[in-house]
């Protein structure tokens, strides 16, 4: 059947020429399933090991990814000859910051190879030195480096760079070394020998978003390079604006098919999370007025002008902005710098302004940010105050990390153009200041993955992950190290293991399911099923669960796939991808649902509270929850937290590090 004649979308013609017929075959050493940072680094390494390599991407590599448009800071270099925190010390603080729910080997990896992994991409093209001496002089630049640092201006271990030249420049590389780049295709399955659940991954299907033609792919080894999953609580077309800080088509496509394969995940539960400033009614992410992340350590003022107090984890006012990127007397480092949660633990935790704390000045006082505002100490709005801080310090902030950021370049791009002046103008915060009725929604996204061994390895013989595909892994860095580590040890299993056989009874299968929507005519469109599976997501697996709530919510979730998900129709290959998108939100949905039923406790640190089990982190759950899907049925298992270092052979993380580390 042809579907190239009469094709509109609304009045106007379809840009590209359909072709739902044809069939592409793509054959590698190493398949590589996304283009992002972790992607680009796996392919890189792998092509420099002689490897075929072909890499798969719904977008366009040149700028895709959660990485894509640039970052700010590139963590964990204790490589720098300024550094002076060693790998295992901050690998434990990491770990310790989220009080142990955290993945030892893709940190380590990331904390013994981001310094020499940066001057990789240095080489390349990519900028991360104050080459023009534009900083010249400042507190938290090394003059004989030219690094400029960021957070912990003592230990020196986080560096200010310019992001948006990383990807052009990895893209370049991927080019020089000849990998086959195949952009906008969606990835749409794993293939399994045999077409078997739990046996070795031999390939992928996709299909084109802008021809619709579909693809097998064949590949010896396959690396899951694709971003963690978003859209699961919350989604409006007409809301997305910069919301997110990820891009709108990391749904969790590459969970969703490693799941159906047989793969198995661990920390699904830990995946929601409420908040005054994401959403649908949230404001750009970096684009107000604040002190955390990009924008650390900024003063803030009240609207009356009064400063906002800085406290360092001991409740010590700070008097200088200096005294912010330190650690407080007694204290070896902190961790990533703060921002506004105040969740890390006390060993690790940076100074923060006294507004985003839990409690006033870190004692157990009882008073909250809102209490201050009622007793009439603070007086909203609040406002970030550039021009109040040394001109290094604000030029750091907006016009180096602000502009260098995720999406931030277009927040820069607008307030510049507006007239903007930083050394005049301050930004205003809307901290504490939205509705009640839009400001608590749940929106999160998930931090769960799959789980890997030291050699990044999945429970599925030849299938590998990188980036945040794994549980836990969550920057720039992290993606770049963890993707070169997965290209390596992909490639050398590649260039071992025998040819791959496509099960073709598989590959029909999966047409079937991914050409259903455009075969119909009418019925559901993709943005209501999207915003159907939402719904559930929130009242059924929102803030409170328990196990009635979860168990309707599949109840719901089960109805959806087997009803109204059976009616979406798609009028052309980009809408065809939506509804294909909305499939893999349903599947992560319901392992996010069956990880929680399977934690029979509440959890400070996941997140998770549960109203039938109520007391929070029990010592007997101080263990994670392992989930596949089996022939129909969900197994779970128990797992240590630092399972990673049960090895027979090795029982540290530098041991690990060294048995395993490529050759």
């Amino acid at each position: 059947m042809s579907y190239e004649k009469d094709f509109l979308v609304s009045k106007y013609e379809w840009p590209y020429p359909i072709r739902y017929d044809k069939e592409n075959e793509v054959s590698a050493d190493v398949l590589i399933l996304g283009g992002g940072i972790a992607g680009c680094w796996a392919a890189i390494s792998a092509a420099k090991r002689g490897a075929k390599v072909v890499m798969v991407e719904k977008s366009s590599t040149i700028k895709s990814g959660a990485g894509g448009m640039g970052c700010d800071h590139w963590q964990c270099t204790t490589g720098n000859p300024a550094c002076k925190v060693t790998a295992e010390e901050l690998t434990q603080g990491i770990i310790a910051s989220h009080s142990g729910w955290d993945c030892g080997i893709h940190h380590y990896i990331e904390c013994r190879d981001s310094y020499d992994t940066l001057l990789e991409l240095e080489k390349m093209g990519a900028k991360v030195r104050d080459s023009e001496d534009e900083f010249k002089g400042a507190e938290f630049r090394d003059e004989n480096t030219k690094f400029l640092f960021a957070y912990d201006y003592e230990n020196k271990y986080s560096i200010r760079v310019w992001g948006t030249t990383f990807k052009p420049a990895l893209f370049s590389e991927c080019k020089r070394l000849r990998v086959n780049i195949l952009d906008r295709i969606m990835v749409t399955s794993l293939l399994t020998e045999g077409g078997k659940q739990g046996a070795r991954v031999v390939g992928a299907t996709g299909v084109n978003v802008r021809t619709g033609e579909f693809y097998t792919f064949k590949g010896k080894a396959t690396i899951l390079c694709m971003s963690r999953p978003e859209r699961m609580w919350h989604f409006s077309t007409e809301y997305t604006g910069l919301y997110a800080f990820n891009p709108n088509v990391c749904v969790g496509d590459g969970h969703a098919m490693a799941w159906n394969a047989g793969a198995e995940f661990t920390l699904m539960e830990k995946s929601s999370y409420t908040s005054r400033t994401r959403g649908p009614f949230g404001y750009p992410d970096k684009g107000t007025g604040n002190s955390g992340g990009t924008w650390y350590a900024c003063t803030m003022v009240d609207a009356k002008g009064k400063e906002i107090p800085w406290v360092d984890r001991d409740g010590n006012v700070l008097t200088t902005v200096s005294q912010r990127y330190r650690p407080a007397p007694g204290q070896e480092f902190t961790v990533q710098g703060g921002g506004l949660s105040g969740d890390n633990p006390y060993k690790f935790k940076s100074p923060k302004p006294i507004y985003s704390r839990d409690v006033f000045g870190g004692r157990e006082s009882g008073m909250r940010f809102d209490d201050l505002i009622e007793k009439g100490d603070i007086t909203l709005p609040l406002y970030a105050d550039l021009p109040g801080m040394s001109e290094h310090e604000r030029r750091a902030i907006f016009g180096l990390m602000v502009g260098q950021e995720g999406k931030s370049w277009i927040v820069y791009r607008n307030l510049t153009q507006a007239g903007f002046d930083p050394e005049k103008d301050m930004l205003q915060s809307y901290q504490g200041m939205t509705s009640r009725v839009t400001n608590w929604l749940t929106v999160g996204f998930c931090s769960g993955g799959v789980v890997v061994d030291w050699d990044l390895k999945t429970n599925l013989p030849g299938l590998y992950a990188a980036g945040q595909q794994i549980y836990g892994s969550e920057n720039h860095g992290n993606a770049a190290t963890t993707g070169r580590w997965a290209g390596a040890k992909a490639a050398d299993y590649a260039l071992k293991a025998g040819e791959s056989m496509i099960d073709r009874g598989q590959v029909e299968k999966e047409k079937m399911r991914v050409y259903a929507p455009i075969k119909r005519k009418e019925g559901m469109e993709w943005k209501e099923l999207n915003a159907g599976i939402c719904r559930v997501m929130q009242e059924w697996c929102g803030e409170k669960k328990s196990e009635e709530l979860l168990k309707i919510g599949l109840t719901w979730l089960k109805e959806i796939r087997e009803g109204e998900a059976t009616t979406v129709y798609a009028r052309n290959p980009h809408e065809l991808m939506r509804v294909l998108e909305c499939f893999s939100i349903l599947t992560v949905g319901e392992m996010i649902m069956h990880a929680s039923l399977a934690r029979k406790a509440s959890s400070k640190w996941l997140n998770l509270y549960r109203t039938d089990y109520p007391e929070v982190d029990p010592p007997d759950w101080n263990k994670l929850i392992a989930t596949r899907l089996e022939n129909g049925e969900i197994k779970f298992h128990e797992l240590t937290r630092n399972y990673y270092l049960q090895s027979p052979n090795a029982s540290t993380l530098k041991e690990n590090y060294e048995l395993h580390k490529p050759r």
